[in-house]
């Protein structure tokens, strides 16, 4: 395994793409709770056991969304990190919708 540069720059167009692609999931998640608590449905307790990963998820995705905002995170470091902090989000999200 070769040592990655830590200053390695990480293409605009493709942290664009990533970024688009964090945007619309993040769209659809916060939909689906919005959707959710807009069922007329009475809430029972259990549905905390979904509720908790969904929101949990979210709020990676969130952070996630916010680090590629800036403009350091064309430094590839932080690139990554950011897109595992997305992808743990979006397997928390999924989990949570699931278990819904």
């Amino acid at each position: 395994m070769q040592d990655r540069n830590p200053e390695e720059l990480v293409e605009t167009i493709f942290r664009n793409g990533t970024l688009t692609v964090v945007g619309i999931v993040l769209a659809f998640s916060l939909g689906f709770v919005s959707h959710w608590a807009g069922n007329p449905v009475p809430w029972q307790p259990y549905d905390g056991f979904a509720l908790f990963p969904i929101l949990a998820g979210i709020g990676l995705q969130i952070k996630s969304l916010a680090a590629l905002l800036r403009h350091e995170c064309l430094k590839r470091p932080v690139f990554e990190r950011a897109n595992r902090t997305f992808m743990g989000g979006l397997l928390l999200t999924s989990l949570g919708v699931a278990l819904a």
